[in-house]
């Protein structure tokens, strides 16, 4: 039977959120755990927030979606995100829909949670789940490193590797693709990922904030 990697990251998720409560912190800047429940709740239930993610003119108006699902106390939040999306969702309209919209998705902020906590550790993910993550990234990599004024190569430790922005000089990066992710989506202080290439290119790579 095939794992359904996005449902049982938001049920790890949610079992975490309900652990820690709603006021511990995540690496989400200036969020805690209730801020990002209810990002997620809105993410799923109000479809006129989503463009305000990638466009920024429109982030006010997703903000003030978000904090409104604030109104719910932080159990009911939970219970919305554990329930998964609603059918008239966009991502609630076919599980296929759900594996490639909320995969990375729920992957990047239980880390967001995981990693914020004292004393963390990276998960040894299965084999299976890290390939469904390389194939996610090498879709969404050039729109992640777009701002990136080097050339920028991925490297599996398997030896896999995937030329993501083209140009010199080039800046190479290992590590599993679940730590590649995490980097690519601006976690990049608690991504376990080995940055290879000369220093002034790296320190370009450094200085571009990669968060959409």
């Amino acid at each position: 039977m095939t794992t359904n990697y996005s449902r049982a990251e938001r049920v790890a998720l949610c079992d975490l959120l309900e652990q820690l409560g709603p006021d511990a912190p995540t690496l989400c800047e200036g969020w805690t755990t209730y801020d990002l429940a209810a990002h997620l709740v809105a993410r799923e239930r109000r479809p006129d927030s989503g463009p305000g993610l990638l466009f920024k003119p429109l982030a006010g108006w997703t903000e003030k979606v978000r904090q409104q699902q604030k109104d719910h106390p932080y159990p009911q939040l939970l219970h919305l995100i554990r329930s998964g999306p609603p059918p008239w969702s966009p991502f609630g309209m076919l599980p296929s829909i759900d594996a490639v919209a909320n995969t990375v998705e729920f992957l990047v902020h239980h880390e967001d949670v995981r990693r914020a906590q004292p004393g963390w550790e990276p998960r040894d993910l299965e084999p299976a789940f890290e390939e469904v993550l390389w194939q996610r990234l090498r879709g969404a990599a050039r729109l992640l490193f777009r701002g990136v004024p080097v050339g920028v190569i991925l490297h599996w430790p398997d030896g896999r590797t995937a030329t993501v922005r083209t140009g010199s000089p080039v800046v190479e990066l290992t590590g599993k693709p679940s730590e590649l992710l995490l980097y690519a989506s601006g976690r990049r202080a608690h991504a376990r990922v080995e940055l290879a290439g000369p220093a002034e290119a790296r320190q370009l790579l450094e200085d571009v904030d990669l968060r959409l």
